[in-house]
């Protein structure tokens, strides 16, 4: 007893876990305020929940385990390593446990290791864990070993084109480039070989044999016009014929991170659950921390899991010089901005726009997140110069054209405002929100109703399922009279979103318009329920639905100095 006690002893002081002694007090607290934390993917608190537990109960798998998962999480793989090993010491079926400890021997490249451990229902899964042994293979320098185990993997249902694309990785990493690009060419790499990285890594592949120009194509067959600075830097050394390297993997140890990283984008794309997308992804970093793939998407994951301040922490390894760069300082302003850091964001975004100025993305960002604050000035500047660099072909000039537009409309310069939305209409005629916004900025002014009738009719027509659209559709119903369509519209939209308080205030004046007073008021309470004082963006007017609920929607209406209701319905 007392051997063990001094080898948990000093797994806690590998972990970080030593200090506080172990006594005979309730693991209860610490291990349920962890479990907490846990589940609200607050991984740093619970880490240390569980480290006050453990100190408490030291030979306990099952808090060696969640505070093994805890520390994987927060991408700190080395201190979760010695409870791993001690798991398995104690011979746990723990897959969290093999994931560690498979991706510790990578990282000192005991492949024979790997080669040795047992497939059962312990270890990673049968695919993954197919996959790092054929990697494996390739680290101890068998490749006809890994070449026949890739092939044999290959044959089981719905794996042939992820094993085939990491077969033709494999190749590549020892220099048989013809054999990789048969792979490639033949399509034989599936899902996995049309992805971004899947073009880019059959990219340099074609540039080793001296087949720049088929590189090129399979780019723009791939990516069109859409390209981004990484991109436009492998496609200028492919225009100049300049030497390529293969970079996307290096040896088995970046073969078996690329696994990790493989999986991670498949359970991502099946949205199989953003955390268990996220330890796949931090074994990816920890095997090769210069994935930047794998870090933009950890702290993607981060980002939908509420731990801002972990994802900001991820975007900020990305080095200045890194031709991903701005794609991690977009991710970081957003970061911020969603942590309520907004002047923090604007401020990444102004300088990433002086040393990335080119990129339309940016200054587009840079709007948005202006116009948020209401600084609509300021967005309709960032959206002019977002708008001076696309063409006007371009797909996306409409979104921009749009954006500018509401910046023009909150300002209050209509004209301005119609100009965009037309012209972006003129590109995307069909777009449901361009036509609802128009439409129903046309009903507010109450002017061209008609028109303003056509276009949300088409707008919910391409969007029947959108509660905002529906509710303009009643709302223009309202304005031109026609009372009871009206109503089945708006009813419509209150199922749609019904805890919104605009929806709901007019439905109630609609239920008012057609003589069901008792239904109005209740939808107006509602309404009132569903607002938050300190939104100033709503339009829904706490001061104007009480005094409808004090007087009545018709006076309401005579105090304002508006039209009245145009038909008296019976009751």
């Amino acid at each position: 007893m007392l051997r063990k006690a001094l080898g948990m002893a000093a797994v806690l002081a590998l972990t970080g876990m030593a200090g506080a002694p172990v006594q005979a007090q309730s693991v209860a607290g610490p291990y349920l305020a962890g479990r907490h934390a846990a589940v609200n993917s607050d991984y740093a608190e619970a880490a240390r929940y569980y480290a006050q537990a453990l100190a408490r109960d030291s030979q306990n798998v099952e808090l060696m385990e969640s505070a093994a998962l805890s520390y994987l999480s927060l991408g700190e793989v080395e201190r979760a390593l010695p409870l791993a090993r001690v798991l398995e010491a104690k011979k746990q079926r723990s897959q969290v446990a093999r994931m560690l400890l498979t991706a510790g021997h990578a990282q000192t490249e005991d492949y024979k290791t790997i080669l040795a451990s047992e497939d059962d229902s312990s270890g990673i899964g049968p695919w993954v864990d197919g996959l790092v042994k054929a990697w494996a293979l390739m680290g101890t320098g068998d490749v006809r070993a890994a070449m026949a185990a890739f092939d044999k993997l290959s044959k089981e249902a719905g794996m042939q084109g992820f094993v085939m694309y990491h077969k033709a990785l494999a190749l590549a990493s020892v220099g048989d480039f013809e054999g990789a690009e048969k792979i490639f060419g033949d399509q034989v790499a599936g899902a996995a070989g049309q992805t971004r990285r899947g073009v880019m890594a059959h990219a340099e592949i074609l540039a080793q044999l001296d087949r720049h120009g088929d590189a090129l194509q399979v780019i723009e067959a791939s990516f069109g016009g859409s390209t981004d600075p990484e991109l436009d830097v492998l496609i200028a050394a492919l225009k100049a014929k300049e030497t390529v390297p293969f970079t996307h993997v290096r040896d088995a140890k970046s073969g078996i991170a690329e696994v990790f990283f493989t999986f991670a984008a498949v359970l991502k794309s099946e949205a199989a659950g953003d955390y268990y997308v996220l330890l796949y992804t931090r074994l990816a970093r920890y095997l090769r921390p210069d994935h930047v793939d794998a870090l933009l998407l950890t702290a993607s994951l981060l980002e939908g899991l509420g731990q801002h301040d972990l994802a900001i922490k991820e975007y900020k390894d990305v080095p200045a010089d890194s031709p991903t760069y701005h794609a991690a300082e977009l991710g970081r302003a957003d970061a911020l901005r969603r942590s309520g850091k907004a002047d923090q964001a604007i401020e990444v975004l102004e300088q990433l726009a002086r040393s990335h100025g080119d990129l339309a993305v940016v200054h587009s960002t840079l709007g948005d997140v202006l116009r948020a604050q209401d600084d609509f000035k300021g967005a309709i500047a960032a959206y002019d110069r977002a708008i001076e660099r696309v063409s006007d072909t371009a797909r996306l000039r409409w979104v921009l054209l749009y954006s500018r537009g509401i910046a023009y409309e909150r300002l209050g310069d209509e004209v301005a405002s119609e100009a965009d939305f037309r012209a972006a209409l003129a590109i995307n005629p069909e777009q449901p929100q361009v036509l609802n916004y128009l439409g129903y900025s046309m009903v507010e002014q109450q002017r061209n109703l008609d028109e303003a009738l056509d276009m949300i009719e088409r707008a919910v027509a391409a969007s029947p399922d959108s509660g905002y659209i529906v509710d303009s559709l009643g709302w223009v119903f309202y304005r031109l009279g026609r009372y009871d369509e009206a109503v089945e519209q708006m009813e419509r939209a209150v199922e749609l979103i019904p805890i919104d308080p605009v929806v709901n205030d007019h439905l109630g004046d609609v239920y008012w318009a057609v003589g069901r007073f008792r239904e109005a008021e209740f939808q107006w309470s509602r309404a009132l329920s569903f607002i938050d004082e300190d939104d100033t963006d709503t339009e829904a007017d706490p001061k104007r639905i009480r005094r409808k609920l004090e007087v009545g929607l018709d006076v309401v209406l005579e105090e304002e100095g508006a039209p009245p209701l145009k038909v008296a319905n019976d009751i």
